[in-house]
């Protein structure tokens, strides 16, 4: 047998029945080059470059020796030489690149050039354009089986990649003596023991980082508890109203059931902070969470960037894209101020999430997908629907579970709480020591009608942290128009209420936020505390012996 006879029609035999193929006389399998790419993006994403490299060149050269074993075996060779030149044809039979010579060799003074490496393109489709070349696993393929076939180590690298832009892929190999000490760097990811230095390396990273951040979660939960001890858990949810404890309780029900939710509300009152809370308490929540707000995507880029597109699609459409209802596949997908989706689209929508499945801009067939999908929004459906403009059959597809979030003006008694947790957060990230709010200051915030919500709210908190002067936020500290909101509404009304009243109200809540405790709350209002004990027993709230410490 020659090296040049190799036929893939005679090397490929499939049985009849199924299930086993053989290429060569041994048992094979057909794996999706994509499939490949993505594990290679995985390599590369949770261990780094050096690692991947690694793990695909070694797996590459141990594949390439066991090739060759095989077909010593299998094939009567005339020449020891055809027999070491077969392995090139063999992995071009195979898919793994196509060449130009029947059995390019990478041993001759020219090297190899072969075209359309399955593994530059799967780079370029999931990584991008690289610095180095890409044709790990090859690579280590082509050493393994020359190495086998020579009997000693030989050792294939390129110098030309299309992984790297190259117009082509050109292959050399050497062995480690020719190579000499230029390529040094090179040759060790060939080295034995070489995966488990990388390997280490990259657990050790991924542990000072992940101690970092639970250091970093641990100093702002602190903070947070110092100012509103009963922030809810895991995503610091404040939710002393009566009316966001409904909307909390009934998110931790309903995240618990795979069920497509529609949730409602003002702009900035905290839809996606309750989406996110639905998520985090589902079966879902060690999956993605992808937000997308349809509302400031154009219609026209829309559906590529919720369905993806393949290449050429459309101008400037140069590699295939998947699209968020794949990027989320097994956890959760927001689609943020879904009322502003267009006719046409709404028409689209409501096919995937019949199906569970989308087709890719450009291309003709469908892809299925596991993804929970959230929807929110700030217009009335039920209205548009009635107006003809949203669909009532996708309407009724999203509103499986509503969850209406109400505006800020509607849960005063979360006003106070969040506004300290706001302002902790910034004054953390500014490295500000801000300890609270002025008496004054949160009378004002307490009047306050809100219209931004909560987004309003942390602006202003974020504002204060930067422009207080002091350890507490004063009135001087907040926009000139909400001071003026509150002068204007008090002086139309002619509302004033009598300073008894006031004060009375505005003392007890500072109690109750610091649950009870006489002695911090006087420091708090800065009067002593035998004056508050008087005026608690005047409100017939001194009742047996007084909390007075912590």
């Amino acid at each position: 047998m020659k090296a040049d006879d190799l036929k893939l029609h005679e090397l490929l035999e499939l049985e009849p029945e199924g299930g086993v193929i053989r290429f060569a006389g041994q048992r094979a399998l057909l794996v999706d080059a994509v499939a490949m790419g993505l594990l290679r993006k995985y390599l590369v994403e949770n261990f780094g470059i050096t690692a991947a490299r690694t793990v695909l060149t070694q797996f590459g050269f141990a594949h390439g020796w066991r090739v060759a074993e095989s077909v010593q075996s299998e094939f009567d060779w005339e020449t020891k030489d055809d027999w070491r030149r077969a392995g090139t044809r063999l992995h071009t039979l195979v898919g793994l690149f196509r060449s130009r010579a029947p059995c390019p060799d990478p041993l001759t003074s020219n090297g190899a050039t072969v075209d359309a490496s399955y593994e530059a393109e799967q780079h370029l489709l999931h990584l991008g354009v690289s610095d180095d070349p890409t044709c790990w696993t090859i690579c280590g393929l082509v050493s393994g089986y020359l190495s086998r076939t020579v009997g000693e180590e030989i050792f294939v690298l390129e110098d030309l990649c299309l992984g790297k832009g190259d117009a082509t892929c050109h292959l050399h190999a050497r062995n480690r003596a020719d190579w000499k000490d230029n390529h040094a760097a090179d040759l060790l990811f060939y080295k034995e023991g070489r995966l488990e230095e990388c390997l280490e390396v990259s657990l050790q990273r991924v542990v000072e980082s992940l101690k970092l951040a639970e250091r970093k979660l641990r100093e702002r939960r602190r903070a947070l508890l110092r100012v509103v001890p009963e922030v809810e858990k895991p995503l610091d949810i404040v939710s002393r109203s009566t009316a966001m404890r409904q909307v909390v309780s009934l998110a931790r029900r309903v995240g618990r059931v795979d069920s497509t939710v529609l949730i409602t509300g003002e702009s900035g009152a905290g839809k996606e902070r309750i989406a996110n809370l639905v998520h985090s308490e589902s079966t879902r929540s060690t999956g993605p969470f992808i937000a997308v707000n349809c509302g400031a995507i154009a219609e026209s880029l829309l559906e590529s960037e919720l369905f993806g597109h393949a290449r050429g699609a459309f101008t400037g459409a140069t590699q295939d894209r998947p699209g968020l209802f794949e990027a989320a596949n097994g956890g959760t997908l927001l689609l943020d101020e879904v009322g502003d989706v267009s006719p046409a689209m709404q028409v689209k929508l409501l096919r995937a999430l019949q199906e569970h499945e989308v087709r890719r801009v450009g291309e003709n067939r469908s892809r299925r997908f596991d993804v929970r999908i959230i929807a929110a929004t700030n217009r009335d459906l039920a209205h548009g629907v009635a107006g003809g403009q949203f669909r009532q059959d996708l309407y009724y597809r999203l509103k499986v579970v509503e969850l209406h979030v109400p505006a800020l003006r509607e849960r005063r008694d979360d006003i106070l709480p969040l506004a300290r947790v706001l302002l902790a957060e910034a004054a953390l990230s500014m490295k500000r020591d801000i300890t609270g709010l002025s008496p004054a200051t949160a009378e004002l915030l307490l009047r306050y009608d809100w219209p931004g919500n909560v987004r309003e709210l942390q602006n202003i908190m974020h504002r204060a942290a930067a422009l207080s002067l002091g350890e507490r936020v004063e009135v001087e500290d907040l926009p000139a128009e909400l001071r003026n909101a509150f002068t204007r509404a008090v002086a139309t009304s002619g509302a004033v209420r009598p300073l008894e009243e006031v004060e009375r109200e505005y003392i007890l809540s500072a109690l109750e936020v610091n649950s009870g405790n006489q002695t911090r709350t006087a420091q708090q209002l800065g009067i002593g505390t035998a004056t508050l004990y008087r005026k608690l027993k005047s409100y017939g709230r001194v009742a047996g012996r007084s909390k007075t410490t912590e």
